[in-house]
């Protein structure tokens, strides 16, 4: 199946006012020797979904260099022989990237829509912001969306802020105090499988949650696959800086090819 990421973003709340991550958009952002992007594409590559279609606005040169100047040796091992480099693994060889310009303004329901002929009526496909890491079994999400009647399928989360909620009674007092986390409520996780169906729902320059996933949701034709296991977003420089770390100390759960050697995850 085809991936659709969107990648052209200003990614505002990534910035901290100085550096190369004030320059590259979001999904560019370093977590070890590699990008976001990279990583989510790693992710759906294991899985056997290796044709890509990248909708690029804010920063798009700073994606295509570093796919036209890919350092594989960057990520595998080599061996040097001759002054000649003999790779002995490959990350994206078997890749296919469509670069497509979707504009810098673009709402992410407006990119989809830029993109439609790129993926040539293909009945279903995936979707995803392209700065979202998981663990998430993409197998069978796929699955128990392809045997449903329904639009699309929308990966959930826990709610994953650290806040507390509190319940103030008409006197002022608190009757409780509840972390957010352990609300009986759902978030976007950002991973989306779909089919052409979205596009009767989403206008132009929508948005493609809040048009289009909100109306097949009003018709009872949205799924929504609940994920408890590892998920984290990069919306700050700190929680980029918090995957970065985890990373160098080899506490890196959403890395599936690193440890499942079977292509269909857990």
């Amino acid at each position: 199946m085809k991936v659709v990421l969107f990648c052209g973003g200003y990614g505002m709340r990534m910035r901290s006012g100085a550096g190369v991550y004030d320059e590259a958009p979001k999904p560019m952002a370093m977590v070890g020797p590699r990008p976001l992007i990279w990583h989510v594409m790693r992710y759906y590559a294991h899985f056997g979904h290796t044709e890509f279609i990248l909708c690029l606005g804010y920063g798009a040169h700073h994606i295509k260099d570093f796919f036209l100047n890919y350092e594989e040796t960057t990520s595998n091992d080599f061996v040097l022989r001759g002054g000649r480099t003999e790779l002995l693994s490959t990350d994206i060889s078997d890749w296919t990237i469509t670069f497509a310009q979707t504009g810098i303004e673009s709402p992410i329901g407006e990119r989809l829509r830029r993109v439609r002929h790129h993926l040539d009526g293909d009945e279903m496909f995936l979707a995803n912001y392209a700065d979202v890491l998981t663990d998430a079994p993409l197998p069978v999400m796929i699955d128990r969306f392809s045997r449903r009647d329904a639009g699309a399928s929308m990966m959930v989360v826990p709610p994953q802020s650290s806040f507390h909620c509190v319940e103030l009674g008409e006197d002022g007092l608190v009757g409780g105090i509840t972390p957010v986390s352990e609300l009986p409520m759902w978030e976007n996780g950002g991973y989306f499988v779909l089919r052409q169906e979205i596009f009767d729902h989403i206008p132009e320059n929508g948005d493609l949650v809040a048009d289009g996933c909100a109306q097949l949701a009003k018709q009872g034709r949205l799924v929504a696959h609940q994920h408890r296991g590892f998920w984290k977003p990069t919306d700050t420089v700190k929680e980029r800086a918090a995957l970065d770390s985890a990373y160098a100390r080899g506490d890196r759960p959403w890395a599936v090819w690193e440890r499942d050697n079977s292509g269909v995850g857990a």
